[in-house]
């Protein structure tokens, strides 16, 4: 009997997933579940009880494992919500379990005996009560309800998960403090800061709620919530990724920028690849989100309108299927649908799973859903079926003009809600380039900072971003995915004229700076095995010759000359934070560390004196420098303002979210100091995924 029929409520379809659940257990241990000398102690038990569950046989699998609790969850709410459900989380179960063709008398496979054939009874149950049955629990289900959480400010909205069993949901806020993730048990009214999270994004939990993924600019991790700092699982070459975990312990994320998805034990170890990016336009997997029965998995891929969209692959190997083009990933809602938005409506389509397929009409669960540049949609799913959204998206930027005392002296157009980027100023001071999406398309736009108003500069259906002017103001270079790897391009700043092609490599390349003199455009390269290494091209050579300035192990990135072009100040993690280092040019002779405790982000004033970078918590530094021949010194970094750019000196990978203007202004891309996220809402008890008759 469930809890909730030993108290005499109404019961439905998960009344039939808890019986199964004691029928299991019994046949597994050979015990009562909630024994009692008669039937008051026995209900007295199955209202107050937990199950032995040390009493299972030792080598009983994990998926088994989670299952049966969550079959035998007190709370209807927590468990699967019905025996499709469960036939699908056990799929594949009874075949691992099975038992070799040739018989044995190994004391090992006698111990098995007993749990596979239960096992085999089980598989027979699941079949009977899928079947409409029982009709007396069929009653009318639970009115549908909408809550709202209200959360800490926060500059990252999307960014929020709820756990497999629906009694918590983390999210990315900074409150009065740095960002890091935040938890809230939801049968409780303050959530609170989880220590060791700083910089923290793209939370996902562990499928017994008992731990939280998460990821930095540098490395995957888990925080295990009875305790302890978080432990770093694996690298990540610059690019903060989500990820999905499922009860084997295997862990499916993005490692780079573009790169397909990868695989990881939970408790750390090598990563190997899971997808592979070979068609033309793909340019990378991301959001995995693993099925019920761990091995089948969603995943979305950026790229063209042609290929880009939500897919379905499997550990098993074989070929992703495109499912449907999308605004956003896609979250999987038990026991069969998939959730996504479309044109700013968060929908639910159900999953055939057997014809690889999504099948029915959309199914609108809310309007106005936010999704950022790279798919990331602001919505979550629990496998007790609680869905959580938020309306809009990330929240607006503002290029704002901030002297050096942190003074706010002008603003730079409008608030712009399409999460504009990487804010490069015309040599002239009177354009300023940024990286903007609109309607999905990633493009180059200039403002006219004079005049005002704004001018789409490219037009291709691919990515075009990290805008870099020429000394003159002429020319833009760029890079864009339009045949595959980001590459290297320039176009003239008015527009006219067809676009170069500069630089043409296997991997990712951005755009860093451009000397002064017109010779040398300064770039990354994306190297799979080295990360980020800087690279030049000779602007004037005919062949275009690439030349490394800085190739090692560690990641060398967010580059710029100084105006005299002697030097190349950079950030670079070989000590194992981001350091920002100056080291000579055209010829390395040396390096001279320019931050003492963490930096990213440097640029210099307009006449090479003063090195300006930010600090891990996003504070403005400046550092006095002198030059003598072959030799640079660098004076005590000094802390100017905050400058509160999203994700500060913890989240820096192409460029720098500033700029310096020559009569010594800052041009910042920060969130606009009054936006306030809109709350949290859960939706409990939706019933939009069931046909009528399942009514």
């Amino acid at each position: 009997m469930a809890p909730e029929q030993a108290k005499g409520r109404p019961v439905d379809r998960r009344a039939d997933v808890s019986a199964f659940g004691v029928v299991l257990f019994e046949m597994l241990t050979g015990q009562r579940v909630f024994a009692g000398e008669d039937v008051s102690d026995t209900l007295a038990n199955v209202l107050k009880t937990d199950p032995a569950w040390e009493r299972l046989p030792a080598d009983v699998p994990a998926r088994i494992r989670q299952v049966l609790r969550s079959c035998l969850q007190r709370d209807a709410k927590q468990r699967l919500g019905d025996m499709q459900s469960v036939r699908l989380a056990l799929e594949g179960a009874f075949e691992t379990a099975a038992l070799p063709a040739t018989p044995t008398t190994t004391a090992s496979s006698r111990g098995r005996l007993p749990w596979i054939a239960a096992l085999a009874v089980a598989a027979a149950l699941i079949a009977a009560l899928a079947v409409p049955a029982l009709r007396y629990l069929r009653l009318t289900p639970p009115p549908e309800v909408r809550l709202e959480i209200t959360t800490p400010a926060t500059d990252a909205p999307l960014q929020f998960a709820l756990s497999p069993d629906g009694r918590s949901l983390v999210f990315v806020a900074s409150g009065d403090g740095p960002s890091r993730l935040w938890l809230r048990p939801l049968d409780q009214t303050e959530a609170r800061p989880l220590a060791g999270t700083e910089g923290a994004i793209y939370p996902f939990w562990s499928p017994d709620s008992r731990s939280i993924g998460f990821s930095t600019i540098t490395a995957l991790s888990r925080l295990d919530l009875a305790g302890g700092t978080p432990q770093v699982l694996a690298n990540l070459v610059g690019v903060p990724t989500d990820g999905s975990w499922n009860a084997d312990g295997t862990i499916l994320y993005t490692r780079e920028a573009a790169s397909p998805l990868w695989r990881i034990s939970a408790a750390g170890g090598e990563p190997t690849a899971v997808t592979r990016l070979e068609r033309p336009g793909q340019t990378a997997h991301r959001y995995p989100q693993f099925l019920l029965d761990g091995r089948h998995f969603l995943f979305f891929e950026l790229g063209t309108p042609a290929t880009g969209g939500i897919y379905l692959a499997s550990l098993d190997g074989g070929a992703p299927t495109r499912l449907t083009a999308a605004d956003s990933a896609g979250a999987f809602l038990p026991p069969d649908r998939v959730l996504f938005v479309q044109a700013g409506t968060l929908v639910s389509r159900r999953l055939d799973l057997v014809g690889r397929a999504l099948a029915g009409e959309p199914v609108t669960l809310a309007d106005r859903v936010g999704v950022d540049s790279l798919g990331r949609g602001g919505f979550a799913a629990s496998g007790t079926g609680l869905v959580a959204y938020r309306v809009g998206g990330d929240a607006a930027r503002q290029l704002t003009w901030v002297d050096r005392t942190g003074k706010a002296v002008g603003v730079a157009g409008e608030p712009d809600a399409s999460a504009p980027a990487y804010p490069e100023l015309s040599p002239d001071g009177r354009r300023v380039a940024m990286r903007r999406p609109v309607q999905g398309n990633i493009d180059i736009w200039l403002r006219d900072l004079l005049g005002g108003g704004m001018t789409r500069l490219t037009f291709d259906a691919a990515v075009e971003s990290v805008p870099v002017w020429s000394p003159d103001g002429t020319r833009i270079a760029f890079n864009s995915n339009r045949t595959g790897a980001y590459n290297l391009y320039t176009k003239a700043s008015n527009g006219s004229g067809a676009e170069a092609r500069l630089v043409d490599s296997p991997n990712n390349v951005i755009p860093q700076d451009w000397s002064r003199d017109g010779r040398w455009l300064l770039y990354y390269e994306l190297h799979p095995t080295t990360g980020r290494d800087l690279w030049v091209v000779d602007m004037t050579s005919p062949d275009l010759t690439p030349r490394v300035v800085a190739n090692t192990p560690a990641h060398e990135a967010l580059a710029q000359f100084s105006p005299d072009g002697r030097w190349v100040a950079y950030q670079t993690n070989e000590s194992g934070r981001f350091e920002v280092v100056v080291q000579p040019f055209p010829d390395a002779g040396g390096k001279w560390h320019v931050s003492a405790a963490g930096g990213v982000a440097p640029r210099w004033r307009a006449d090479g004196q003063e090195l300006y970078f930010l600090a891990p918590d996003a504070t403005m530094m400046a550092v006095p420098v002198t030059a003598a021949g072959a030799s640079l010194a660098a004076g005590m970094p000094v802390s100017l303002f905050p400058s509160r750019i999203r994700g500060g000196g913890s989240v820096a990978t192409d460029r720098p979210q500033y700029d310096v203007a020559r009569d010594g202004r800052f041009l910042i891309n920060q969130p606009v100091a009054d936006a306030t996220a809109a709350p949290i809402t859960l939706i409990l008890n939706w019933q939009g995924g069931l046909s009528a008759r399942e009514k």
